[in-house]
C-alpha cells in the first residue's frame, strides 16, 4: 500500500506496487490498467502523481499508453542480438513470433549521400531504395530503409519483397551472401511518418540503427536506416573480456 509517511515519493511507491502486480501475473500483457481516476481514488493520491507512475513505467517498457484508450500492459521487448548478422524474418522465427512486411516505397533513384559514401560509389549512380514496415505476429515493430547497389539490382522492381525475404533473394538468385555488417545504434524521437507507421504516439522515443552490409567478397552492398519502436525492442551484446 501506498504510505504516505515514508520517506521515498509517493509517485515512486505507487511504481513499485504497480511493477509488483505485473511481476506476479496480476496483470498480463494486453491487460488494461485501472483509468488515473480510478487509481488516484483508490490509494487517495492525486491523478497527477499516478500520471507520473504511469509515464515513468511506460518509458521502462512495462506499459504502453493510448491516446483515447488507456493505459495497457506491454508486451515482453523483443531482445536482438548483436554477435550474429541475421535479418529481421530469420530473427523473428526464431523467436517464435510471425514475421510480416509492407514495401512502403520500391525505387530506382539516384544514391542519397550517406547511401553513396557508405556504399563506396558516386553520388550520380541509382540504387534500389527499399523502405519497409517490419511486424512481428501483426504488430509493427520497426521501418527499415535499404540502399542496395550491387549487379542486376534494378530486377528487384519485379520481387515480390513483402512475401519473400530479401536475404535469401540476394542469396538465391544474386549469388549475394551478407557476410559482415557495421552498425550504430542511437537513440531519438519519432518522425510524423514513424509515428504513423508504428502506431505510437508523438515524441516518443525510438532506437535508431545505421548499417552496411558486405557481402562474401567484402563489397558494401547495403546501407540501411532503421527505426525501431524502443518500446518493443531492445538490442542486446555480449562483452567479453580481453
Amino acid at each position: 500500500m501506498i504510505d504516505k509517511n515514508h520517506p521515498l515519493p509517493i509517485y515512486v511507491q505507487l511504481k513499485e506496487l504497480l511493477r509488483e502486480k505485473i511481476a506476479a501475473g496480476e496483470w498480463k500483457p494486453g491487460d488494461m490498467l485501472p483509468s488515473e481516476r480510478e487509481m488516484s481514488e483508490q490509494y487517495h493520491i492525486s491523478r497527477m502523481t499516478v500520471r507520473q507512475a504511469l509515464s515513468e513505467l511506460a518509458y521502462e517498457g512495462l506499459l504502453r499508453r493510448e491516446q483515447g484508450r488507456g493505459t495497457f500492459v506491454a508486451a515482453p521487448k523483443i531482445e536482438h542480438g548483436l554477435s550474429r548478422l541475421t535479418g529481421f524474418t530469420e530473427d523473428m522465427i526464431k523467436r517464435g513470433l510471425k514475421p510480416s512486411t509492407s514495401v512502403v516505397r520500391l525505387e530506382w533513384r539516384k544514391a542519397p549521400l550517406l547511401a553513396a559514401r557508405a556504399l563506396q560509389i558516386s553520388p550520380s549512380e541509382n540504387i534500389i531504395l527499399l523502405e519497409r514496415l517490419r511486424m512481428a505476429d501483426a504488430e509493427p515493430i520497426a521501418i527499415e530503409i535499404s540502399h542496395l547497389h550491387f549487379k542486376g539490382a534494378k530486377s528487384l522492381l519485379d520481387e515480390d519483397l513483402e512475401k519473400n525475404s530479401l536475404y535469401h533473394i540476394l542469396a538465391s538468385k544474386y549469388g549475394i551472401t551478407p557476410t559482415r555488417a557495421v552498425q550504430k545504434i542511437g537513440a531519438g524521437l519519432c518522425t510524423l511518418h514513424e509515428q504513423d507507421l508504428l502506431k505510437i504516439d508523438e515524441s516518443t522515443p525510438v532506437l535508431r540503427n545505421q548499417r552496411v552490409t558486405y557481402d562474401q567478397w567484402g563489397r558494401p552492398f547495403e546501407y540501411t536506416e532503421s527505426a525501431y519502436r524502443a518500446d518493443r525492442y531492445v538490442f542486446q551484446a555480449e562483452l567479453v573480456a580481453s
